[in-house]
């Protein structure tokens, strides 16, 4: 999946002290990573962000009603006052807090002109609020030293997740972003990043609590009957004529029988395959409920036996070749093949309510104006 300019947004926009709380998914199982749009799912994985720091959102509630829809109403931008607000006497200016709410709404996909003038103010002063929190984190942390090295360590995993430098280079111009801003960005996050760990204190996570999170919490490791399949997807478009639909039904038979015959099925996928991704994958989808897949793939994938391929079946995204490799009958998740990941949710809810209580005595210390109209 490609990375959004929201990776480079993100790490000129928020940092990681203010992440939102997050639960362990209910069935508590590794998941493969998210399908391409060809795969049988039910309805596309969300992408998940690029890298630790993301934008906070805007209430965008009500903005799509019918009634407004029916109505167009005539946009009225918020005056803000040239300096909103005063940090132990440092100003935060106008142009700071705008670019920062302009960046929030472009990750998003929204545009000002959406919003009311209540949820333009609400929007400023949320975003404002962390903006506050980033001076007094920025100020504290002001002694930590960041090297050259570690910058360009952290710039090095983004550009990872972009296929080519050229492409890389085109979202950061269109996120707003330089290279030298980028830079001054990742510096700060490093520095406060590592003077808060330095501050909040996060308690050890052992087995034992690990196991009373897991008892006492019960529905949270409840998961459905599961399949576990790859397969081979020959692609068919929509309103396709049927002479192509019978080439690619032929195609796969072909494929079915090679792999009845004992080739290597993700091998064939890997081969024939023309699900994107399928080269990489070998086709695995993994461990995954009914209802995460369209019907006819489903039901395919749920009657068939462990070890065995079936007939072609035919799914809006083509035909598809399904080899079953296991199966798990509904339950409670066994706390062996969840232990990790609750230790390493308890380990975050201890770092995020000790990085509270940093935040909130440096609050409480702090000398702090603001000059926005109230929220609602």
């Amino acid at each position: 999946m490609t990375p959004s300019k929201s990776t480079l947004l993100a790490v000129g926009a928020a940092f990681s002290i203010l992440l939102p709380a997050c639960k362990p998914p209910a069935a508590a199982e590794k998941q493969p990573e998210p399908a391409p749009a060809a795969s049988p799912e039910a309805s596309p994985a969300p992408e998940s962000a690029s890298v630790a720091t993301e934008p906070v959102s805007i209430d965008m509630a009500g903005t799509a009603s019918p009634e407004a829809a029916a109505t167009p109403q005539t946009f009225q931008p918020v005056e803000l006052p040239e300096v909103v607000a005063k940090v132990n006497g440092q100003d935060i200016p106008r142009s700071e807090l705008q670019e920062f709410f302009n960046a929030t709404l472009q990750a998003a996909g929204a545009k000002v002109e959406d919003l009311s003038p209540q949820q333009q103010i609400d929007g400023y002063n949320q975003l404002l609020q962390n903006l506050i929190i980033d001076k007094l984190v920025s100020e504290a942390s002001s002694g930590e030293k960041v090297s050259d090295a570690d910058v360009d360590a952290e710039i090095a995993k983004i550009k990872k997740q972009f296929p080519d430098e050229k492409t890389f280079d085109e979202q950061l111009q269109q996120a707003g972003q330089t290279q030298e801003k980028l830079r001054k960005n990742i510096s700060k996050m490093l520095a406060q990043q590592r003077w808060m760990q330095s501050q909040a204190k996060v308690p050890d996570i052992t087995e034992a609590d690990a196991k009373k999170f897991y008892e006492s919490n019960p529905k949270d490791f409840e998961q459905p009957e599961t399949v576990k399949a790859s397969h081979i997807l020959f692609m068919v478009d929509e309103g396709a004529p049927e002479e192509t639909v019978n080439s690619k039904k032929a195609a796969a038979e072909k494929a079915a029988e090679r792999a009845a015959k004992g080739e290597d099925f993700t091998a064939l996928a890997k081969e024939l395959s023309e699900e994107p991704g399928a080269a990489e994958t070998g086709g695995d989808l993994g461990f995954f409920p009914k209802d995460r897949m369209v019907p006819e793939f489903a039901d395919a994938a749920f009657a068939q036996e462990i070890g065995t391929v079936g007939k072609p079946v035919k799914t809006q995204f083509g035909w598809h070749v399904i080899k079953v490799t296991d199966k798990r009958a509904a339950g409670e998740v066994p706390f062996p093949e969840v232990k990790e990941q609750i230790t390493a949710y308890l380990k975050n809810s201890g770092r995020r309510e000790a990085e509270q209580g940093v935040i909130k005595k440096l609050r409480e210390s702090a000398k702090v104006e603001t000059f926005l109209p109230a929220a609602g």
